[in-house]
């Protein structure tokens, strides 16, 4: 079957999830659409990273719905097939940054002669090139977010899940991190991230998505979240009070 020119636009519906006899999710519904840079704010445990995995299919909701290009997938790992997902904490094999790069390319069903020079070329592109042959997890800590990064770009996804990529890195990994989302971005990639932290999501976003409690309060544009929010638990969290 020839793969959709576009996964996009990502419909979600009345999504609710429950673990444990506890409703987390209430009722979440918004549309995303290709070629913004979709950021979602709020503190910690808001569900902000409950919504990044349902969406990419690791969990399943509860009730309610999540539509990739217009319709249900009856074949969602076809569908992740042209996602991707960076985790806070990166998830690597105990194998050469290299061969973490080539594994996931397998898993893709890259033919073997092409996947050491895509994962070449990611492992350029990070500025981890002369780090292909070290094991994955001597790297230090803004090494492996790069390399997650790198294995995930490798892939070529149409949508990237980005979940707090920079909360235990310093400035310097973090400014790395964010110059290589931008470089999905400008390839034509669908960003879609989590953050607690305010400046970094005014430097990177163009769309807000406010969640608190497991509710979605604000989807908005950027700038207009950042000066005139509709809610005051948003009108909070932009003035650092602690919300409850």
């Amino acid at each position: 079957m020839t793969a959709p020119s576009t996964i996009l636009p990502l419909d979600v519906s009345s999504l609710v999830y429950e673990a444990g006899g506890t409703r987390l999710l209430h009722d979440v519904s918004f549309r995303l659409t290709a070629g913004t840079r979709t950021v979602m704010l709020g503190p910690n445990g808001a569900g902000k990273s409950l919504t990044l995995r349902l969406c990419h299919g690791l969990l399943t909701p509860t009730m309610g719905a999540i539509r990739w290009g217009g319709e249900v997938s009856s074949d969602p790992a076809r569908t992740r097939r042209h996602q991707a997902m960076v985790f806070q904490r990166p998830v690597l094999l105990r194998r050469s940054a290299r061969g973490n790069i080539e594994h996931a390319l397998k898993l893709r069903r890259v033919p073997r002669a092409e996947r050491r020079a895509r994962a070449e070329l990611a492992l350029a592109q990070t500025g981890l090139a002369a780090l292909g042959d070290r094991p994955a997890r001597a790297l230090s800590g803004g090494e492996q977010q790069r390399l997650a990064l790198a294995r995930a770009w490798a892939t070529t996804p149409q949508v990237l899940f980005l979940d707090e990529p920079t909360a235990n890195l310093d400035p310097a990994a973090t400014r790395a991190v964010e110059t290589l989302i931008g470089g999905f971005h400008a390839a034509g990639a669908k960003i879609i991230m989590t953050t607690h932290d305010l400046g970094q999501a005014q430097r990177i976003a163009d769309e807000i998505l406010f969640v608190h409690n497991g509710r979605l309060l604000e989807k908005t544009a950027a700038e207009q979240f950042f000066t005139a929010p509709t809610t005051r638990e948003a009108e909070a969290f932009i003035k650092g009070e602690l919300l409850w």
